[in-house]
């Protein structure tokens, strides 16, 4: 059976494969594959990667997907024109929002504009209290008058959340039936099939944006899904979400705003896997695409996952709140394809803009004019021009100077000075970002572990961890397709959240059992109608704690074996050592729950990672040439190039050097030494102090 798993970026589409013997489990070597993403149909990107791959379709039984097309819709406001339906007197909670915000002493300061407009936003009659007892039940005479105005306004796409829903979704369930037989033909989401954790604002949000995308993400869906099948693919068909799990494509047609970070979130968990392969347990990931640079944080194996993700955020803008579980992680627009430009102070910046695919770096000749970090690679040499963009593209490296020349002449320095310059800033904007995932959450960087991939992961590799004063870097095999292969070795996954205030001193433990059994109970039966039996599920449980009277929770584990007056108390001894840890306090007021949280596996057989077959050569036999290269503070340096598909087990290369492949290029910086380990991932480690 082959395995497949492709990964559609903002610049390129991915495509790795392996094949899994169906006796001994044992996995071929992994092939990967690139071509061009192609937006907006970004199927036929995969589709292309798939021709480029020579696969037989027919031959498929696995294919995983992870997709930019959600957020892409949600940032380019091309989603389905959307309607809101929501309890009498709660018209405006998109509107009003929340009134902290991150920009305090800007006077030009603006919210957020809501997805759906005012004029599209409707009351009817219902209520359900807090502790999901029905007071009103949803009044369909006001629906149905709401229905018959939306026919006129050319909706098509409804969004349903009613107050307190999250305790009791009958209402909705009433009023989703209703709208399914009256507007067969507009798509419609409520709150409950989205989130079941409560907070108005956040909850309203979350839905308004999942109907939003769910039009274009349905057809996007079902194209892919017709042009496999069209080329003969009858194997199971996934979809990466965010919370690093995959779904079926009909499971996650249902709540397409778990499709956010898709792709991002396989980069993640390839990035933990390869740890419990390595038995590296604190690990902080970085992704460095073409368009953006993407990390995460990981302690002890375990993914951080969030219910508290924001779109669009930035230190100044508050975004749009999604509360469904994803991967916690920071995404900046610093990536290869990341635009240089000068300021309206006069100074340099590198980014969040893309030159994207299309025309691309001015490298590529397509027609771009402004400069990109990938330029500067080739400026500084670190980068070898004839395998650039894997050898396809013979770059116009006199179109680069040009365009530098541009930006040096402005900043009154030298073409140099300006490459690193740009090299620099990209490198300080992903070190803050690494920052953001560690130092800002209570994490010493010093104490983990920095595995980079993407196509530009290992030329920033060095500086970064040089700042943040880590000591030891891995670059794995095929790092620019590393999300794709992280899609391989990804299980089922499903979350489920249940927000119920309970003290833990007053509650017993049979109640917290009982809504874990409760969550359980529907985990199973929609698995089951997915044709997976129970006896293959297996189970994580958390609670999110905090203290009476605070906003913040605290996510801490439960036990699944036992669930007793001594594990609540266990529970809340956790929280006060993780609190004190996260927060570097803890207090004496009462300590409660706030959600419990059921996260739902279905194991897939995983290829593990093939060891290199030993050649006899040596590292002489892996040179390829020297080359003048710029280190920036160190100057040009005459350094040895290496081909990294020659390298074997055991290898040592100390630094400065460049390891090279044809679709990325490893910078060993002065005072670090590289080892090559049997599987071929480069381990990095420093060999001077950070002082030296």
């Amino acid at each position: 059976m082959i395995r497949v798993a492709t990964d559609v970026g903002g610049t390129f589409t991915d495509l790795v494969s392996c094949e899994i013997d169906q006796d001994t489990g044992v996995a071929s070597a992994v092939r990967s594959h690139k071509a061009n993403s192609t937006p907006p149909g970004f199927q036929k990107g995969v589709m292309d990667v798939l021709e480029r791959s020579r696969l037989e379709p027919e031959e498929i039984g696995f294919f995983a997907h992870g997709t930019t097309m959600v957020i892409n819709a949600l940032l380019g406001r091309n989603g389905a024109r959307t309607a809101l339906i929501t309890t009498q007197g709660f018209r405006d909670v998109l509107e009003i929002g929340r009134g902290n915000r991150p920009d305090l002493f800007n006077f030009h300061y603006r919210k957020p504009m809501p997805f759906v407009p005012r004029h599209l936003r409707f009351e009817v009659l219902e209520r359900t209290g807090y502790l999901g007892d029905i007071i009103d039940p949803v009044d369909l005479k006001q629906l149905a008058a709401v229905l018959e105005q939306l026919k006129s306004m050319d909706v098509s796409s409804i969004a349903v959340c009613f107050l307190h829903s999250y305790a009791n979704p009958e209402n909705e369930v009433l009023a989703l039936d209703y709208i399914s037989k009256e507007c067969p033909e507009m798509a419609c989401i409520a709150s409950h099939m989205i989130s079941r954790e409560w907070r108005e604002f956040e909850r309203t949000s979350t839905t308004t944006l999942s109907a939003y995308v769910h039009p274009v993400a349905a057809k996007y869906l079902e194209n892919l899904n017709d042009a496999m099948e069209d080329v003969g693919c009858v194997g199971n068909m996934y979809v990466m979400k965010s919370n690093g799990g995959i779904d079926t494509f009909s499971s996650a047609t249902k709540s397409p705003i778990n499709l956010l970070e898709s792709g991002p979130a396989a980069g993640v968990f390839g990035a933990v896997e390869l740890g419990k392969q390595l038995s590296i347990g604190n690990i902080i990931s970085l992704d460095v695409g073409g368009t953006t640079a993407k990390c995460a944080l990981s302690m002890n194996g375990e993914i951080q996952i969030t219910t508290d993700y924001r779109v669009e955020a930035t230190p100044t803008y508050p975004g749009y709140p999604v509360s469904v579980p994803t991967v916690d992680l920071v995404e900046i627009g610093s990536g290869g394809g990341s635009i240089c430009w000068i300021d309206d102070n006069g100074k340099l910046s590198v980014g969040p803009r893309s030159a994207g695919a299309d025309p691309g770096p001015v490298a590529y000749g397509l027609g771009g004019t402004q400069p990109t970090v990938s330029d500067a690679h080739l400026i500084t040499r670190r980068m070898n021009s004839r395998l650039f963009f894997g050898g396809e593209i013979s770059p116009d490296i006199s179109a680069v100077e040009d365009a530098f020349r541009v930006l040096a002449s402005q900043l009154n320095v030298t073409l140099d000075e300006v490459a690193c310059g740009v090299i620099r800033m990209a490198d300080s904007n992903m070190a803050n970002a690494l920052r953001l995932v560690s130092v800002n959450r209570g994490h010493d960087p010093r104490d983990f572990t920095l595995i980079v991939f993407g196509g530009g992961g290992g030329l920033h590799a060095i500086s970064v961890a040089n700042e943040l004063g880590i000591n030891r870097v891995l670059l794995p095999m095929n790092p620019d397709v590393f999300s794709a292969w992280g899609m391989l070795l990804t299980d089922l996954r499903r979350d489920y959240i249940r927000t119920r205030l309970i003290p833990v001193s007053k509650i017993g433990a049979a109640y917290v059992r009982q809504q874990f059994e409760d969550m359980k109970n529907e985990a199973i039966a929609e698995f089951a109608k997915d044709g997976i039996p129970d006896h293959e599920l297996t189970w994580s449980q958390y609670v999110d704690v905090r203290y009476r009277g605070q906003e913040h929770t605290v996510k801490i584990e439960v036990p699944t074996d036992r669930l007793d007056k001594l594990a609540l108390r266990q529970i809340e001894k956790d929280f006060h050592a993780e609190h004190d840890r996260k927060y570097t306090f803890t207090l004496e007021n009462p300590v409660e729950i706030v959600n419990s949280h059921l996260i739902v596996y279905s194991p897939v057989a995983k290829p593990a990672l093939n060891e290199l077959l030993s050649t006899g050569q040596s590292l002489d036999d892996a040179f390829s040439e020297s080359r003048d290269v710029n280190f920036d503070i160190h100057g040009w340096l005459t350094v040895p190039i290496y081909d990294r598909l020659l390298l074997g087990p055991d290898m040592e290369i100390q630094g400065p050097a460049i390891i090279q492949e044809p679709s990325s290029t490893f910078v060993l910086w002065p005072g670090w030494q590289v080892d090559v380990d049997k599987f071929g991932i480069l381990h990095a480690c420093r060999i001077e102090s950070q002082e030296d």
